[in-house]
């Protein structure tokens, strides 16, 4: 009977310790994709400033460019 109990005893010590592990494992994985998704947030922030940035610069170009177009045509108008 002390050989039965004891046997009980390691198996449900053993089964406690696997608990705890997945557990672990499974807060782990939980931060490890809150992380993952700030990164992401992160990167997907940047690339809206980069296409914003981007933007602008094509804004001042073709304000530039109809400036340049302005003066070529008056240019061309008194040749």
């Amino acid at each position: 009977m002390k050989k039965v109990a004891l046997t009980v005893a390691v198996l449900a010590l053993g089964l406690a310790a696997c608990e705890t592990k997945t557990e672990n494992t499974a807060d782990a994985n939980a931060t490890e994709n809150v992380v993952e998704t700030d990164a992401n947030a992160a990167m997907t922030v940047d690339n809206a400033l980069d296409a914003a940035g981007n933007a602008a610069d094509n804004a001042g170009d073709a304000i530039e460019n109809a400036g340049e177009a302005v003066e070529n045509a008056a240019e061309n108008a008194t040749n």
